[in-house]
Parts: C-alpha cells; structure tokens; sequence
C-alpha cells in the first residue's frame, strides 16, 4: 500500500477549501456552541455541554484526518498516462460477464473512494484487477464471491 493519497488538481482544492473552512467558521461556531451549553450551569449534569464536546472532538478528527490526507496528497495529471489504459483516476466503462451489467468506474485512491458515485480504490479487488487494462481486454477480479470477468468497454 502506498504512502500517498493520488488526487485530481480539483479534489485538492475542494479539501483545502473544506478544511479551511472547518478550521475557521467550524471551529468558531463549536466554541459558540459550547460557550452557550455552559451558560446553562452545572456543567456536572449539562447533557448539551457534553454533546457540544463531544462534537467538537469529532470536528477536530476530521480536520486532523484532512490534514494528514493533505499531507499525503500527490496531485495526478492524468495527461501525463497513456490514453488507452485504464490508471488512476481513469474513468473505464465495463461489462461484467457474469450479469452482463455495464459499470462506469473511477479508480480513486481508497480515502476518495465512493462507489454511490462510481468511485473504486485502485487497491481494491475490481480497482486492481483494472489497472493497466486496455479496451477490448477482458480482466478478472478475485472478491470475496469468487472471480467477476470483466470487459473493457472503453476508457476515458
């Protein structure tokens, strides 16, 4: 498994933006909250006291986990690939042979991974299996079920 986190020029800037902004509005409106569920006492029994903290634990994890992404982070440009096989952050369109359904997927690193969107890691199963095919192969991934044969339809 590699150490870096491969990222579109665009991804990078969304996180840097959302970081950002957890880091200033996010981080100012947690110590509103908190500020406000200590005005209403004995912090001993404050159930909103302990829900506030509680959040803002979970506020500074995700910007932590930003930061160490950010700090990972190689920015992929993808012109620099061959056009005819399938790399990360290609977009390849396949069938697989055993339903005969078509996919569209993105090969992503696994922190950018989001297959309600289409977007497999690279080190998983499928993601592997396509890695360097070209259009017209047929791939084979080996998943928890089996294996899943795969034709490559077309890459983008």
């Amino acid at each position: 498994m590699s150490n870096f986190v491969y990222l579109s020029q665009e991804k990078l800037i969304e996180i840097e933006k959302e970081l950002k902004e957890l880091k200033t509005n996010g981080r100012k409106q947690m110590a509103q909250r908190i500020a406000e569920a200590r005005s209403y006492g004995d912090l001993s029994e404050n159930a909103e006291y302990d829900a506030a903290k509680e959040a803002q634990g979970h506020l500074e994890l995700k910007i932590s986990k930003m930061e160490e992404m950010l700090a990972k982070a190689k920015v992929v440009d993808i012109s620099r690939f061959p056009a005819d096989e399938i790399h990360v952050l290609s977009t390849a369109e396949v069938k697989n042979l055993k339903n005969n359904k078509t996919y569209k997927y993105t090969l992503v690193s696994e922190e950018e991974a989001d297959l309600q969107q289409g977007k497999i890691a690279m080190s998983s199963p499928v993601g592997s299996a396509l890695m360097g095919a070209k259009k017209g192969e047929i791939v084979e991934a080996k998943v928890p079920a089996g294996v899943i044969k795969f034709e490559i339809l077309n890459i983008e």
